[in-house]
């Protein structure tokens, strides 16, 4: 590494480059500062050493080496502290926009050595304490704003280990983000006009929909349509079924047809529909400008259509 780079003040905040691959603490990812509480024991130490000159007092000249000793010892253990941890990124699961996204961080202690003391920090701060040959993992929380890819930004590993005179810290950036989907609108709104799509939802139905009988309910029937006083009489749970209705219609989630001032009204709304669809079981297309999805449904057509909906 070039002497400039080395000295660059990011490396001491953000840390070094973002990486894919575990992380070994050594000497030139961890740095050593002095705490508050350093800094008074160095105050305390520049006092004796006055008053032991002053006064030409050989005991003060002694306590003060003494505590000049166990102030540079202090150094060495706190490098000890995180020295030789290895420290790796796991995963992260897609949120909505204004959740928390969720990092998983796996930390490694190769050694026989016990480390205590040690903090996580990413927005917010996790302390543990990590066995001689043990791994730990803590999944460290980021508030999500916009739609998109959310990087996890820099992991911070620090520990004042032993006596709180040093603080030892190791910035790290991983190759790491979590996909965030569009805030669904927080009002129900129904379906775009399809032959099924306001029956499915409840909205309204059509006059020649008429009731006609009772049929065993299966995955994917509306909850609106459970006949409950038969359930209520313990005799098993059916879908009540409807002229004219056919449980293989399928809708269309179109963005032309979605309601909203500005783009991201339109996927938000979209959003809420993938959801409401996907919940009542309904096969459901999905249009975007330039993507087109045919009807289905599913986790998998799910997760492509809020996936789009992430990357618009």
């Amino acid at each position: 590494m070039k002497l400039t780079e080395r000295f660059r003040l990011s490396r001491f905040v953000s840390g070094e480059k973002a990486v894919d691959a575990p992380v070994a603490l050594n000497h030139r990812r961890i740095f050593i500062l002095p705490t508050q509480r350093g800094l008074g024991f160095v105050l305390l130490i520049v006092l004796l050493l006055l008053i032991a000159f002053v006064y030409n007092n050989n005991l003060a000249y002694m306590l003060a080496f003494l505590l000049a000793s166990v102030f540079f010892v202090t150094i060495l253990h706190s490098y000890q502290a995180l020295a030789g941890l290895v420290v790796q990124k796991g995963r992260c699961k897609a949120v909505f926009a204004g959740e928390a996204a969720g990092f998983d961080i796996h930390i490694n202690n190769p050694t026989d050595v016990e480390r205590r003391q040690i903090l996580i920090k990413l927005q917010d701060t996790q302390s543990l304490t990590l066995a001689a040959q043990s791994t730990a993992s803590v999944t460290l929380y980021s508030i999500t704003q916009n739609r998109g890819w959310h990087p996890a930004g820099t992991v911070t590993l620090s520990s004042t280990y032993p006596l709180g005179l040093f603080r030892a810290w190791s910035p790290i950036r991983f190759d790491l983000k979590a996909l965030v989907y569009p805030k669904p609108a927080p009002h129900e709104t129904p379906f775009p006009q399809t032959p099924s799509a306001e029956a499915k939802q409840g909205f309204s139905r059509k006059s020649g929909d008429d009731y006609y009988g009772l049929q065993e309910y299966q995955s994917g029937d509306s909850i609106k349509h459970i006949h409950w006083k038969a359930f209520a009489k313990g005799l098993g749970v059916f879908s009540k079924q409807y002229a004219g209705e056919n449980s293989s219609d399928e809708i269309l989630l179109d963005y032309n047809l979605a309601p909203g001032h500005n783009i991201e009204e339109r996927l938000s709304q979209l959003c809420r529909w993938v959801i409401d669809a996907e919940q009542a079981g309904i096969r459901y297309g999905f249009a975007l400008p330039g993507l087109t999805l045919p009807p289905d449904n599913g986790l998998a057509h799910y997760r492509k259509c809020l996936e789009a909906l992430a990357l618009f």
